[in-house]
């Protein structure tokens, strides 16, 4: 997830449609540096890219040195030049929820009131008025939506301090191979819900400071993920069936992990009806 594991993020990127070429990846590995440096980060990678109809934006997330503390997310439109983008909000993501189709990739593009598929109108006009989202506002509202549905970690390559703190874990040393091919060895990296929900006797063989958050075996629906081992075997790749795009890899025995996203920014809203 660091700056030195870019090289890997892009790498993967590469292996798909992305649209990433030779020239993008060195921009970017190169910009990325330096938007490190201007915007005093600890550390920042490529987060993906979202298609739109005339433009594709590249993502980038910053982080300090609390690694749950909210992110900074930047855009680009060439590889090169970075934007930052506002922090999301609760009413973003659920107005982000109710559009459907393309992105236009363009940051100015206003989505009007006809365009948002709701039934309830009362909860969308401001008086009287025709609500306008701006495509900016569904972008980070959308990059939001995905890192709490399928951003994910290796079990035990963060730590929580008694202070609340999330951190590097330094012990980590990487998921055996029997490990990393199953759900339960990986982690959403976001507020958990389903660990509140266990008794006593089920979290008696957790560690507090390792299992803190919510495993991906329980995720809903079941099979929303498959889990593959590429590269001869040395590396295991996640593929999310719910936001098509998502990718997360993991070299056994070895510190390197992180996840890119590269689609269209859409939803898959069959998938309960496709497993």
């Amino acid at each position: 997830m660091e700056a030195a594991a870019l090289p890997a993020a892009l790498q993967l990127a590469a292996s798909g449609d992305t649209g990433l070429s030779l020239e993008k990846r060195a921009a970017l590995g190169a910009s990325l540096l330096l938007l490190q440096r201007d915007y005093r980060f600890e550390r920042v990678w490529f987060w993906g890219c979202i298609q739109g109809v005339r433009g594709t934006y590249y993502i980038a997330q910053g982080l300090g040195p609390d690694l749950a503390a909210p992110r900074s997310r930047l855009y680009s439109l060439n590889c090169a030049e970075w934007s930052l983008l506002p922090p999301a909000t609760e009413e973003m993501v659920e107005q982000a929820e109710l559009l459907k189709g393309r992105f236009q990739g363009d940051p100015s593009f206003e989505y009007e009131y006809a365009e948002v598929n709701t039934e309830d109108d009362e909860n969308f006009l401001d008086d009287g008025k025709e609500l306008t989202i701006k495509e900016e506002n569904r972008l980070v509202a959308t990059i939001e939506q995905i890192d709490r549905a399928v951003g994910i970690i290796p079990r035990r390559a963060l730590m929580k301090t008694p202070l609340g703190s999330v951190r590097e874990n330094r012990s980590f040393g990487g998921l055996s191979l029997m490990e990393a091919k199953k759900l339960s060895s990986y982690f959403h990296f976001t507020e958990p819900v389903n660990l509140k929900n266990k008794t006593l006797l089920e979290k008696a063989d957790l560690d507090p400071s390792t299992d803190f958050l919510d495993s991906l075996e329980h995720d809903v629906p079941q099979g929303s993920w498959t889990v593959q081992l590429e590269k001869g075997c040395t590396v295991v790749v996640l593929r999310s069936l719910l936001w098509l795009g998502l990718t997360f890899y993991h070299v056994p025995m070895t510190k390197q992990y992180g996840y890119i996203y590269c689609g269209t920014g859409e939803k898959n809203l069959d998938l309960p009806f496709m497993l």
